[in-house]
């Protein structure tokens, strides 16, 4: 069976800590693990706009001894000049692994069908896992552990990283709290997995419209641009909309003393975080940039001990 990456509870609770760990030991040793020599190739492939994905991905390939294959989404043209079938069926006889950022969860379910190979989600519309693990990294490394911790995520959580957090948070035994406008919490059904995930880890969602009460005693506060790809035309109604849950130092201070303050970028300052609290001091955001390498790198080598293995996801 070949085991993939595509959303957060592809990993069990285990192989969450499994991978958060080996992340932790890539990052120490970041050139003495070489999984991928040879050197294997790993499909890039593309089709929204990005800059720590593709450094974080092609730099972390390389550390682990492989070879980072871009291909331009635009120019392959998945699913209108070949199919998304056709394509995974070519891209699996040229790679080891295929890392996708693109529009639609079942077209990246359809790839990883279809490709022979361990396909990972590099963001969609959907979910951002690899995000996600880097987050749990740089909350891990500044706080020493997960489990118990609370976390406060601000803003327009009806979008892939509100899907992901109330996933990998929870999994990881953390308390989730969303803060948000009515109508724009995670998906329903993402929540009521979540949910069920909690009975077993102790974690929890809960959603509220309350900024203050979302943020007051948390360890983390997580904030994303208020405009997602593909929304750009409705910025000025959603800067009204979400205007009162704003990461703002008075915000902040209703949080725990030693909170930290997380923002996945780009971010756009005076927005959804004012520019005093993501260049404050409280602030891990470039940690959390650089840790997209280290957690990748700890995906990428994960999977690729566990093919041929029995496992969650096909």
């Amino acid at each position: 069976m070949i085991r993939s990456f595509l959303r957060d509870d592809d990993l069990t609770p285990a192989e969450q800590a499994e991978v958060l760990a080996l992340a932790a030991k890539l990052k120490a040793q970041p050139y003495d693990h070489k999984p991928l020599a040879g050197p294997r190739t790993v499909a890039m492939v593309f089709d929204k706009p990005t800059l720590r994905t593709q450094a974080s991905f092609a730099a972390g390939i390389a550390e682990l001894g492989g070879n980072p294959m871009l291909v331009d989404g635009a120019l392959a043209g998945i699913g209108k000049r070949e199919s998304v079938a056709d394509v995974a069926r070519v891209l699996g006889r040229q790679a080891s692994q295929v890392v996708w950022r693109t529009y639609a969860q079942s077209d990246l379910e359809e790839m990883a069908t279809m490709s022979g190979v361990p396909v990972i989600n590099a963001l969609t519309d959907e979910f951002h896992p690899c995000q996600l693990l880097a987050d749990l990294l740089t909350v891990q490394e500044h706080k020493g552990g997960l489990a118990g911790l609370t976390v406060a995520f601000l803003g327009d959580a009806a979008c892939n990283m509100g899907n992901s957090w109330a996933l990998a948070g929870v999994t990881a035994g953390m308390h989730v709290r969303f803060g948000c406008p009515e109508g724009y919490a995670p998906d329903a059904g993402v929540l009521e997995q979540a949910s069920a995930l909690g009975a077993a880890t102790g974690g929890s969602v809960a959603v509220t419209t309350d900024p203050a009460a979302a943020v007051e005693g948390v360890d983390v506060v997580v904030t994303d641009t208020w405009v997602s790809m593909g929304k750009e035309d409705e910025a000025a109604a959603r800067r009204e909309v979400f205007s009162p849950y704003a990461v703002t130092e008075d915000l902040v201070a209703q949080a725990r003393p030693d909170a930290v303050v997380m923002h996945c970028l780009p971010a756009y300052r005076g927005s959804e975080i004012a520019a005093a609290v993501i260049d404050g001091p409280q602030s891990v955001v470039w940690d959390e940039a650089e840790n997209r390498r280290h957690a990748q790198k700890a995906v990428m080598a994960w999977l690729q001990a566990h093919v041929g293995q029995p496992g969650k996801t096909g």
